[in-house]
């Protein structure tokens, strides 16, 4: 099993229709290394609470930087104290590796 230490020291890789999906197993084991994320509708998600819009905004911008260095992109929903974050992978429509490894990056913000 993988820890979120293993998972943020590793690379996306580039995912094609090619890749296979990650088994039941496979996400239940990666989620238990993700503190608050939840797995539904092929995709892995969590919602994070800030003080203020700045705070939001700085961590909207900062997960923009790790999606551009990964080249995995999650779907973000915005609001003036909050942000949810939605990571699966649209190639495949399911969940790759590649999902955790970007989870465990965003949480890895929050770590101070």
């Amino acid at each position: 099993m993988e820890s979120v230490c293993d998972l943020t020291s590793k690379r996306c890789v580039p995912c094609e229709g090619g890749t296979h999906p990650l088994s039941q197993d496979e996400i239940d084991a990666l989620l238990k290394n993700l503190n608050g994320w939840m797995h539904a509708n092929h995709c892995i998600a969590k919602d994070f609470q800030f003080t203020d819009y700045y705070q939001t905004m700085a961590f909207v911008n900062a997960v923009a930087w790790i999606s551009h260095r990964e080249n995995h992109h999650p779907d973000l929903t915005v609001r003036y104290n909050q942000c949810r974050v939605e990571y699966c992978t649209h190639a495949i429509n399911a969940l790759s590796e590649n999902d955790f490894i970007c989870a465990a990056k965003v949480d890895a913000l929050l770590m101070i």
